[in-house]
């Protein structure tokens, strides 16, 4: 009897330095893992065929041999061209990418030694062998001001430049108001309405204004560019835009989704001009609920360009001179702080999960080089901008899902239980738990959690132990809700100048504005078609552009390290490994201490489930949130890492605690 013939299954690889994987399947099925020794020469990113040989048994994941690679994910690498007299090897910035190129002398193309290159794949990897290839094109020396960038740009294939016949059309959108353009629209120039961002923000595509009525709601106007009056459906601009889907920010670089002439100029909501928008008038009760809401077309001129800075300074009484300059707008701003404390309050009362992360700000000089790196500091001002951009996405995504609109939702779906029940397994160590149960999974059981431990030593652990339990929000044409937000409805209609789901459902809206709700069968099926088709493409670009915009970060956190060699900080320990610990120093930058590096010569013992390093001779503990003092021992932003060793200390520090784990 001949054996039962195995089940292939299809998927896309993705590969670890180390040489393992993983293969993801269909959506909701537990990725696949595949062993150095079964890869077949499948590359990260590689559609490709497998078999399991080995089914999942508790935790562990199911086992899986890669029989053929189906379809190639790269053509071209980005990396360091090492020379050697006859030959050349290209080693790429991706260590996923886990060969080499082979370059022939002939197809080294005046590449020096050093130098960051472009090379083009002629062979892919069989058999033991390194990839073969030819260098295509030569960035510059690896320490050449500007290349690093550079480099992250070409390696995720990022469009620099926008094409001619784009900048022409962009070029040809006049930048003034016609009579024409304000037809039909709500004339609300003489409003009071202020923009607020970040000091050197320039695409300023939100603005709002709150109001208070006799019955003593509140009335939240959100007003936004309306930048699909610019950019046309099936326009060069907009197919553009549908390839972009984001844009993607590096420091003192953007990489725009629309042209300059757009972003920064006409549908940028730039003060004491005319701009078109679309508007979302939103009345609010004492408790935070929309009680009633109107969407529709309008033409504004911002009253002031306000800054989170200065707001800040209004709203907390810090600053004399900011107050007598804008004495006339105190009750405006002390208002919307009302209302957002409301909104807040309201959202966290229903399982909203207030996550403490903090961002990383990087200062770069004249040369583009790293010469500061801190966390970056936000305020109530902040919140203000978060919670009204928040309510007005609910707003509008509640009400088209009600009119059943062809639409872009920003979705994210409960955790998965297993995954949960991971984490609580730390959780328990500290007398913690995320209570749920497989049928029953709430927000609430997370934001509790936080509630309790918020100003402790733990919080900032356990805020990214649970960002690392949830799952990555994305864009789908079918409303599931938004479990981190705890909302049924939730879209992103708040950034049509950045993000390409915004500007379609800006379009979405404008239509059924223009035609009265009533849009045509054969209309709104090919309204639902594009939704899914771009749901999905628009999260593939947020998915390459967050990778590309780590990476960015990641290299100058090194390179900022790179002359601080020697020196000594104390730290927290931020995630434990089976090889090591990472620390994160209070500016942010994180680095490994490997076992060689943490001041003793005995084995340490890695228990997964409690996240602690033991010493086999001192039964020495280290476990996620230890306050440790470090000397750092390796910078290098060709590799993205920062490596430290172990200094004894019993010196203390008042530090947040927090957790961040390795990102493989």
């Amino acid at each position: 009897m001949s054996k039962k013939k195995k089940q292939k299954i299809e998927g896309i690889f993705r590969g670890n330095q180390k040489g393992f994987g993983f293969i993801e399947i269909e959506e909701n099925k537990e990725d696949l893992f595949v062993p150095a020794n079964s890869t077949n020469g499948a590359l990260d990113g590689d559609t490709v065929q497998a078999v399991i040989y080995k089914q999942k048994e508790g935790t562990k994941r199911a086992e899986a041999k890669i029989v053929k690679v189906i379809k190639r994910e790269k053509e071209t690498v980005v990396g360091i061209f090492q020379k050697s007299k006859n030959f050349g090897f290209v080693v790429p910035d991706d260590k996923k990418f886990a060969t080499d190129i082979f370059i022939s002398k002939n197809k080294c193309k005046e590449a020096k030694n050093n130098d960051k290159v472009i090379a083009k794949i002629l062979k892919y990897p069989e058999h033991g062998k390194n990839a073969e290839g030819e260098i295509i094109e030569i960035l510059g020396n690896v320490n050449q001001a500007g290349v690093d960038l550079l480099s992250v740009v070409r390696e995720f294939d990022l469009p620099n430049e926008f094409p001619s016949f784009v900048k022409e059309e962009a070029e040809k959108i006049t930048d003034k108001i016609s009579k024409n353009d304000i037809k039909n629209r709500k004339d609300l120039r003489e409003d009071i309405i202020f923009t607020i961002d970040g000091e050197d923000a320039k695409d300023l595509d939100d603005a709002i204004r709150v109001k208070k009525t006799e019955e003593g709601n509140y009335i939240l106007d959100v007003h936004i560019a309306d930048v699909s009056h610019y950019v046309k459906e099936n326009s060069k601009l907009d197919k553009e835009a549908i390839k972009r889907g984001t844009s993607v920010y590096m420091f003192d670089r953007v990489i725009p989704m629309l042209p300059f002439e757009l972003s920064n100029g006409i549908c940028s909501l730039n003060a004491g001009q005319d701009r078109l928008a679309l508007s979302c008038s939103m009345e609010i009760d004492s408790k935070g609920n929309v009680v009633s809401s109107d969407v529709y077309k309008s033409v504004i001129k911002v009253t002031e360009r306000m800054t989170y800075t200065d707001v800040n300074k209004i709203i907390n009484n810090l600053d004399e001179e900011v107050l007598k300059k804008y004495s006339k707008y105190i009750n405006d701003f002390k208002l919307m702080e009302e209302l957002a404390i409301i909104l807040k309050k309201r959202r966290l009362n229903q399982g909203y999960i207030n996550l403490d992360i903090p961002e990383s700000k990087i200062t770069l000089d004249e040369n583009g080089r790293a010469i500061d790196v801190k966390k970056y500091e936000t305020t109530f001002a902040n919140e203000i901008i978060e919670q009204f951009m928040l309510t007005a996405n609910e707003t509008i995504a509640e009400k088209f899902y009600w009119l059943e609109a062809p639409f872009i939702y920003r979705v994210h779906e409960e955790p998965d239980y297993d995954k949960i029940q991971e984490t609580n397994k730390f959780l328990f160590n500290i007398g913690e738990k995320i209570k749920v149960t497989k049928d029953n999974i709430k927000p609430r059981a997370f934001s509790d959690v936080l509630v309790r431990l918020k100003g402790t030593e733990y919080e900032r652990v356990i805020s990214t132990l649970i960002l690392r339990t949830l799952k990555l929000a994305k864009y789908e044409s079918e409303n599931k809700g938004h479990f981190g937000i705890a909302s049924k409805y939730y879209c992103h209609f708040t950034s049509p100048i950045r993000r390409y789901p915004d500007l379609f459902i800006h379009r979405v809206i404008s239509e059924y504005l223009e035609n009265d709700y009533n849009l045509q069968n054969e209309r709104k099926s090919e309204l639902e078609n594009k939704a899914k088709k771009y749901a999905e493409t628009s999260s593939e670009c947020e998915k390459i552009a967050t990778k590309a915009e780590r990476d960015a970060e990641d290299i100058k956190k090194a390179e900022f390290m790179e002359n601080k060699i020697g020196e000594e900080y104390l730290g927290i320990v931020s995630s434990i490994t089976a090889f090591g610990m990472f620390v994160e120093l209070e500016s942010t930058v994180e680095g490994l201490i490997r076992f060689e590096n943490m001041g003793s010569n005995e084995y340490f013992i890695y228990d997964e489930n409690r996240k602690t390093l033991i010493g086999e001779k001192t039964n020495r503990v280290f476990k996620i949130g230890d306050e440790v003092k470090i000397r750092v021992i390796e910078a290098n932003k060709t590799l993205r890492k920062v490596a430290f060793e172990l200094i004894d200390s019993k010196e203390k520090a008042e530090y947040n605690l927090y957790f961040k784990e390795e990102e493989e």
